[in-house]
């Protein structure tokens, strides 16, 4: 429909042919109970939306009675056909040169824009508000739609834009880039209400079908191979002509990029073959955002009962943090070691686990180009982010081939030093923070050692992010902190690396130091345990920081700072000396990185900062870390509630 002109270089638009392609399906796809009148049923038998071409003489005398030139491309579509029907679903006649006219406010829409633009409007948005005055309409007959050319918002070729408005959409006016853009998305808006008709008629296939049609088979073919950009444009193309595969194929890319809004699986999601992968991520979504389900009920009209049944248990899943993704072959069992990976905090080797097994991965069904019910699982999508996404999306799969992706970078550093970062978004630093590392033992031993009562037999909690472990430790002092009560951290489980297991509180509130009471000693029982407990964020008068170590459930050595003292026990190793960090109340800031850093070195440790900051992991309910006041000993009380 495009051609070129090689005297000057540019490009013409084809208008005939595109306007004849354009009738002639019109033509094919009209039922007899839409016929409105005669001048419908002639334009169906000449197979013929338009008009005969509008002369020069009539174009000229046009341009003279409205007082402007016409943009380029409104020109040539007249010198086609002066005037058009049906341009899309809602404009039954389209102006040609003796009904195009000043609109002049007629519609009242400029008193409404002009009526809420503040005073301090942008000059763009006082543009917009007066297109209702000063724009050229082109809709004759219409279901309350105006089509208006805008004469002052010209590019450089000269066309003008096109601003429509309809009483039934959004309170929000349409712009197109010119007359032709327009014209493009009505031939579209026709398409894709005839592709979304139920009530009969004649079936919609025709050459513009066909050709959409085999792009979607294209991009599918590309999305597999991981050329999921070149997928993603040609499905978006195809989805504003209402092709029914394209709107589910693009949300399973749209959804691997993170993205939630508007982004539901049409036509696929209530297909059985599909709904172990594109049920839970949607589920997922509405979970998060939503507590009315009459919404998802919506998205899932047409499911038969055992499918509703099956959404709702999901729903319950997710919401409890229970739903665990499953699928078949070598994509699957790496699935299952992912997930056990990330519930130690190894978030690096479980994503590993899973961006390495994706090249084995199988479609469901020829509507499937990526999986991804794993989303939805508490463990396994907190795994995702924008990189990780784009190489997955990247990867060959399926059976087709094509090339590898670059590696999306590890999101765990070493050791840790990261911590003195004080990342304020996401909670952990904020307040201090506080971990215990134990040697040689596993994360799920940690509660018979970190445990007092109950919470030694109680085993790990389910896996929950830091914040909720936060909520749950709030909730079980029934929403009231204070400093008489027990300090009873819910810390999160996990590896520390080679050998080494920890519990991490990311947000511990203030503290009495005197009252301080190591957990090293009980959990070093025939092994070694490290705590230490930073405040360097200047939510206490002084900066604190403790160090001690145990071994086979003695205490080795130990500092502290606080208060602007130093004070020691034992034979502490030169590597952790902290007269080596600790100078004085000006460099305990300072100080911070270097001694995580040393402490880091020394016993081989890391904590996941993308576990704790972005993950879920398991819990233990630590004993006090506070001992009960002495006798005669003045104790301050402060509360926090919520």
């Amino acid at each position: 429909m495009v051609t070129e002109n090689r005297a000057t270089g540019t490009t013409d638009f084809d208008w005939r042919t595109f306007l004849l392609r354009w009738s002639g399906e019109w033509a094919d796809a009209l039922p007899d109970d839409e016929v409105r009148n005669a001048d419908d049923e002639a334009a169906r038998r000449s197979r013929w939306l338009g008009f005969p071409p509008a002369s020069e003489e009539r174009i000229a005398a046009m341009e003279e009675r409205l007082g402007r030139r016409m943009p380029p491309s409104y020109r040539s579509f007249l010198r086609v056909t002066d005037g058009w029907r049906h341009a899309g679903g809602f404009v039954w006649l389209l102006a040609g040169t003796a009904d195009a006219r000043w609109h002049d406010n007629a519609s009242g829409l400029a008193d409404l824009y002009e009526e809420y633009l503040e005073e301090d409007a942008e000059p763009e948005e006082r543009r917009e508000a007066g297109v209702w005055r000063r724009g050229l309409q082109l809709d004759v007959e219409s279901d309350a739609t105006y089509v208006l050319l805008d004469p002052e918002d010209v590019d450089e070729d000269g066309e003008w834009a096109v601003w429509t408005w309809a009483s039934w959409r959004a309170d929000a006016p349409e712009r197109h880039r010119d007359f032709r853009a327009f014209m493009e998305a009505m031939f579209r808006e026709f398409h894709s209400l005839r592709a979304h008709r139920t009530d009969g008629g004649p079936e919609f296939v025709n050459a513009t079908t066909r050709e959409l049609d085999a792009r979607v088979e294209e991009a599918r073919r590309d999305a597999l191979r991981g050329d999921w950009e070149t997928a993603l444009k040609k499905l978006d193309e195809a989805k504003g002509y209402g092709r029914p595969r394209a709107a589910g194929l693009g949300d399973q890319i749209r959804r691997m990029l993170g993205l939630t809004y508007m982004v539901y699986f049409p036509g696929l999601v209530t297909d059985p073959r599909y709904a172990s992968e594109l049920l839970p991520p949607l589920v997922a979504a509405h979970a998060g955002r939503s507590h009315d389900d009459s919404v998802l009920t919506y998205h899932l009209r047409g499911a038969d009962e055992a499918l509703m049944s099956r959404a709702r248990a999901t729903l319950d899943q997710v919401r409890a943090g229970t739903y665990r993704y499953t699928a078949p072959g070598p994509f699957g069992e790496a699935a299952d070691r992912a997930r056990e990976l990330a519930r130690r905090g190894d978030t690096d080797q479980a994503w590993r686990a899973l961006i390495d097994a994706l090249p084995l991965w199988q479609p469901l069904g020829p509507d499937h180009i990526a999986p991804l019910g794993w989303l939805a699982d508490p463990l396994l999508g907190p795994l995702l982010t924008p990189e990780r996404s784009r190489e997955l999306l990247s990867t060959p799969r399926g059976g087709e081939s094509g090339e590898a992706p670059s590696r999306a970078p590890d999101l765990d550093p070493p050791g840790l030093d990261w911590l003195a970062d004080r990342d304020r978004d996401r909670g952990t630093g904020r307040r201090g923070y506080r971990f215990v590392l134990v040697e040689g033992v596993a994360p799920e031993d940690l509660p018979g050692r970190l445990g007092d009562g109950d919470a030694q037999d109680a085993g790990l909690g389910k896996p929950v992010t830091i914040s909720e472990a936060r909520h749950q430790q709030l909730r079980g002092t029934g929403g009231v902190w204070s400093s008489s009560s027990s300090d009873r951290p819910v810390m999160a489980v996990g590896r520390a690396g080679a050998g080494w297991s920890f519990a991490f509180d990311g947000d511990p509130d203030p503290f009495t130091p005197e009252r301080f009471v190591s957990p090293a000693a009980a959990a070093a029982a025939a092994t070694r345990a490290v705590v230490v407990w930073a405040d360097l964020s200047g939510r206490r008068d002084e900066p604190f920081f403790h160090l001690s170590v145990a071994r086979d459930g003695v205490e080795e050595y130990a500092f502290t700072y606080a208060d602007g003292e130093l004070r020691r026990t034992g034979d502490v190793p030169p590597a952790l000396d902290p007269d080596r960090f600790l100078a004085g109340p000006v460099a305990v800031a300072e100080a911070e990185r270097p001694l995580l850093r040393a402490v880091a070195e020394h016993f081989g440790v890391r904590l996941p900062r993308h576990a704790l900051l972005n993950g879920r992991l398991p819990t233990v309910v630590s004993r006090s870390w506070t001992r009960p006041p002495e006798d005669g000993e003045a104790l301050f009380v402060w509360t926090r509630v919520g």
